[in-house]
């Protein structure tokens, strides 16, 4: 009996200890990312140098069903992520309809560049990444207007220099970014921390076989493999930046096929925070069905989609005796 709760304190004490090392580990990391893309995006929307980007989204706005400055805030999204988004909706006169778009899009490819590196640590080129759910955000924008019927003739918008007011005196801008930093943080660090000590505590007390076998069922459908299960769960809870440090660490510490981890990639850069960010968009007044239903689909479209590439280019292989491809 002794042995037994001694074992079991020793597990405790050897998750919390590992926990916190990784989560500090992984914070810290995390942390190299954020500080230095958070001020140049700080920088940028201050001196309203962010909103001359939205000539390169411009020209495809009308395909998206979206008027001409939807593009502001699509570049506010790719860079700054959802709470700019909802900032900047809440504040310029969209349709209904075309507030839905926007989110729909930024959904699937808000932080693009801070989301990238962290996948691009963990399994996936930063690049692929970046493009493959920018492209994935346009196609998916641009089904759901079409089913929609929305027109990007029913709101005009506010001209680009509604959103960029007078920019803040250095050190002013200065002080607000630190100060949000830090929140962000602290935040972080709430969220990162713990959920390392819980993740390590499941691996002592094999939680984590447990969990992956009764999600198996949800990782079929998704087109996943069972033993990605852990990190899909991460991803669609915490999202890709705060789920950062277990995504990561799962990736380095432990032996992935390279076709599964870069489907998982695919789901869950198109998918991920399913609970927190879709729920951003509610105070809006905006559908809930658009908010979480063509992402999702989306997520499960393109793990088949790359799980039917695979296959494909198997069968070819063998067809043709082409080495390098059976062997991959």
């Amino acid at each position: 009996m002794t042995s037994k709760t001694d074992d079991t304190f020793f597990k405790i004490k050897s998750g919390i200890k590992e926990g916190l090392k990784k989560g500090w580990s992984g914070l810290v990391w995390l942390l190299k990312i954020l500080v230095p893309i958070s001020f140049i995006t700080t920088v940028l929307v201050n001196y309203g140098l962010i909103y001359k980007l939205d000539f390169i989204l411009t020209p495809l706005m009308n395909v998206l069903g979206l008027p001409a400055s939807a593009a502001i805030v699509l570049v506010i999204g790719v860079f700054t992520g959802i709470y700019g988004t909802v900032a900047a909706l809440s504040v310029m006169p969209f349709s209904m309809d075309h507030m839905t778009l926007i989110a729909v899009f930024i959904l699937i490819s808000h932080n693009l560049f801070q989301e990238g590196m962290v996948q691009g640590r963990s399994g996936i080129s930063t690049r692929f990444s970046c493009c493959f759910r920018l492209i994935t955000a346009f196609i998916v924008t641009f089904i759901c207007a079409k089913i929609m019927g929305v027109s990007a003739q029913d709101a005009a918008g506010p001209a680009t220099g509604a959103l960029s007011a007078s920019p803040l005196p250095f050190v002013e801008m200065i002080k607000q970014w630190g100060w949000n930093t830090l929140k962000l943080f602290v935040k972080i660090f709430c969220i990162i921390v713990p959920l390392m000590m819980v993740i390590e505590l499941a691996k002592n007390f094999n939680v984590i076989h447990w969990l992956t076998r009764m999600t198996s069922p949800l990782l079929a459908v998704m087109g996943l493999k069972r033993s990605t299960g852990m990190l899909w769960l991460t991803a669609a809870i915490f999202g890709l930046a705060f789920g950062s440090a277990v995504i990561v660490d799962e990736t380095q510490n432990n032996e992935y096929d390279k076709d599964e981890l870069t489907r998982l990639h695919l789901s869950i850069g198109i998918n991920h925070a399913m609970i927190e960010d879709p729920i951003l968009f509610l105070p809006l007044g905006l559908p809930a069905f658009w908010l979480w239903v063509p992402r999702l689909l989306a997520a499960i479209a393109a793990a088949w989609l790359h799980l039917g590439y695979i296959h494909a280019r198997r069968i070819y292989a063998k067809r043709f005796g082409h080495k390098k491809l059976c062997n991959h």
